[in-house]
C-alpha cells in the first residue's frame, strides 16, 4: 500500500460548481454565459497563484469590456460555489489517516477560499500532514514546481507519493514532476489502488 497519498481538492474531495451556482454568477456578471466563462477561466490562473480578489474581477471585467456593479456579490457567490464537499471522500480521508497513510492536499485555490475551508472543514483538513495551496506558494498545477513543493512539505521525494486529480493536465503535470498520478474517478478507485 502507498504510504503517501496526495489529493487534489476540487473534483476529488470537494464538489465542483453546480449549474445553479454557475447561473447565479452569470446573472451577476450581466453578460452571456459563454463570454463570462471564457473571461472567468482565462483570468483564473493568476488568481489561483495569489492575485488579489479585486484585481481578478477587474481583469475579468476588462476582458469582457464591462465594469461590474457589485464585485462583493460576485465574490460571495463565487466563494459559495466552491465550498461543498463529497462526504464519501471525507470519510475516506479519515479512513486513510486512521490507517497511518501520510496525506497531502495540493489544490489550485484562491486565497479567499482558504479561510472558508479551514473554518468549515478543519476537522478533516486536520488529518492532512501537509496542505499546499497554489495561492500561498505562488505557483499552480500543472507547473511541476507545485508537486515538488507539496512533496517537500510531506518530507518525501515526488516519486514516493501517489497523486489523485480529476484533471488530466494536472495528472500529466504530476508525472512530469516524477510523481505517480492517477485520474480520479471515485473513492472506490482509491481504495482499490491502496490494496
Amino acid at each position: 500500500m502507498n504510504q503517501v497519498i496526495v489529493f487534489d481538492l476540487y473534483g476529488v474531495i470537494a464538489r465542483t460548481q453546480t449549474d445553479e451556482a454557475k447561473q447565479q454568477l452569470v446573472d451577476l456578471g450581466g453578460v452571456s454565459a459563454e463570454a463570462f466563462w471564457e473571461a472567468y477561466w482565462g483570468c483564473r490562473p493568476a488568481y489561483d497563484a495569489g492575485q488579489e480578489t479585486g484585481a481578478y474581477w477587474a481583469a475579468v471585467g476588462e476582458r469582457l469590456g464591462v465594469e461590474f456593479a457589485d464585485v462583493a456579490a460576485l465574490t460571495a457567490a463565487d466563494l459559495e460555489s466552491w465550498s461543498q464537499v463529497d462526504r464519501e471522500m471525507v470519510a475516506l480521508v479519515h479512513e486513510l489517516a486512521d490507517r497511518g497513510v501520510k496525506l497531502g492536499l495540493l489544490s489550485n485555490i484562491i486565497e479567499d477560499l482558504v479561510p472558508v475551508w479551514e473554518r468549515d472543514h478543519g476537522d478533516w483538513l486536520g488529518r492532512f500532514d501537509a496542505l499546499t495551496y497554489s495561492c500561498r506558494i505562488g505557483v499552480a498545477k500543472p507547473d511541476p514546481r507545485a508537486y515538488e513543493i507539496c512533496a517537500a512539505r510531506l518530507g518525501v521525494a515526488p516519486r514516493d507519493a501517489l497523486f489523485f486529480d480529476d484533471n488530466e493536465a494536472n495528472v500529466a503535470g504530476a508525472r512530469a514532476a516524477g510523481m505517480p498520478a492517477e485520474l480520479f474517478t471515485s473513492p472506490d478507485q482509491v481504495r482499490a489502488l491502496m490494496r
